[in-house]
């Protein structure tokens, strides 16, 4: 991060983004960029997926700052949006998806033993490879932290098929994870 993107507080950003200043604008987006293409990247399908989701994410961070009031990290609200963001990304999508089986079954122990050897590239690989809606609620679930109401309601499923994804997800994770480490 370069200088002059350190030398405004989050609070004198807002304040001149709220004005329309582009030269804030610009520091906002650098400053915050990077890391929101990261979390845009865990819930797309591509690189160019994610780039669209953070652009998208910025014209409405920057449309509903003026009702930022600091109640949570600025940080941390632009996470928000971006996971929203993303979450109306995949609801576009949804009408390219495939009709999913509902499926359940347990993670074996084996790949609870294999897991902490995966580094987190190889591992957001292996994610891409799921089908979208168990990958989605996975990550929901796993990474966000919703519960299966909460993510029902963001992916307009109902919490049985959201239960059902999630078994189903942690199914297929250990059978690339198993294929990725040859155990058999």
């Amino acid at each position: 991060m370069s200088e002059e993107n350190l030398q405004f507080s989050d609070q004198d950003l807002v304040f001149h983004c709220i004005r329309h200043e582009r030269r804030y604008q610009e520091i906002l987006y650098r400053r915050y960029a990077d890391v929101m293409y990261s979390v845009a990247l865990i819930y797309s399908d591509s690189d160019e997926d994610a780039c669209d989701i953070v652009q998208e994410s910025f014209i409405k961070v920057f449309k509903k700052l003026d009702g930022f009031n600091f109640d949570c990290p600025l940080k941390a609200w632009i996470r928000k949006i971006i996971v929203n963001t993303a979450l109306d990304h995949f609801r576009k999508k949804k009408r390219e998806l495939e009709n999913v089986q509902n499926y359940i079954q347990t993670v074996d122990t084996e790949v609870d033993e294999i897991l902490p050897a995966i580094n987190a590239t190889e591992l957001l690989q292996m994610l891409q490879r799921l089908p979208k809606k168990a990958a989605m609620v996975l990550k929901l679930f796993a990474i966000e932290g919703y519960g299966h109401k909460e993510i029902a309601d963001m992916l307009q499923i109902t919490e049985g098929t959201s239960k059902s994804q999630l078994n189903r997800a942690r199914s297929l994770l250990k059978s690339i994870i198993t294929e990725f480490n040859g155990v058999s």
